[in-house]
């Protein structure tokens, strides 16, 4: 996803004045390295709009600007290319916890619904949950949304599985919540003891490893 995004950046660069350019890119720089210090923040909750605030101060831009740059490079324009990047094994996975009857659900920093509408999986998922929600409000590791999530399924901290591929925000706030963690990817360095999470490479190896423990 990344490299498609850069390259149509690059593509649409002759189109706009350099100066506008610079300015779209210093925004998405900013939105992101704002929402890592707000994260940064023990357990703080998110004020609405501090993000694009703090963005748009470092840019040296406004919050509509911002705003206008974000919205359409990291939430409309990425979604023609979603199908594309399906993580392997994704469809598998959600057959799979679907022939179980097991609830699916999302917490995401970022909106998630219409990337999931993106891929096709809008339906499979009977809770979709934001930070930028009334009900949340607080970036992961901030445990508010995990709480959240259960509250919505009726289910103990203990009885929702939580995969997710940083350790230093879904494992934590996993950790947090009192939530076993699954990590996809490369281990990571990390502060959290290992028994809190495992790590397995892939979602195919999620997959086999909940069907061998048959739950």
């Amino acid at each position: 996803m990344r490299a498609l995004m850069a390259a149509e950046l690059l593509l649409t660069l002759p189109l706009f004045r350099p100066f506008h350019a610079g300015r779209r890119l210093r925004a998405l720089s900013a939105y992101r390295r704002a929402q890592e210090t707000l994260r940064d923040k023990p357990f703080s909750v998110t004020e609405p709009g501090r993000q694009l605030a703090l963005a748009a101060e470092r840019a040296q831009m406004t919050p509509g600007e911002v705003e206008q740059v974000v919205d359409e490079w990291m939430f409309e324009r990425p979604l023609k290319y979603m199908r594309f990047c399906r993580a392997a094994g994704l469809l598998e996975l959600v057959d799979h916890l679907s022939h179980q009857r097991l609830e699916l659900g999302v917490l995401s920093d970022y909106p998630a619904r219409a990337k999931l509408e993106a891929l096709g999986l809008a339906e499979r998922f009977s809770l979709v949950l934001c930070a930028s929600d009334p009900d949340v409000r607080a970036f992961k590791p901030n445990p508010r949304g995990f709480f959240r999530a259960c509250e919505r399924w009726h289910l103990e901290p203990c009885e929702v599985l939580v995969v997710g591929d940083r350790i230093d925000v879904d494992a934590r706030g996993a950790a947090a919540a009192g939530m076993p963690c699954v990590i996809i990817g490369r281990p990571q360095r990390s502060s959290l003891t290992d028994r809190s999470f495992l790590v397995l490479p892939s979602l195919e190896r999620l997959r086999c490893a909940l069907d061998d423990n048959h739950r």
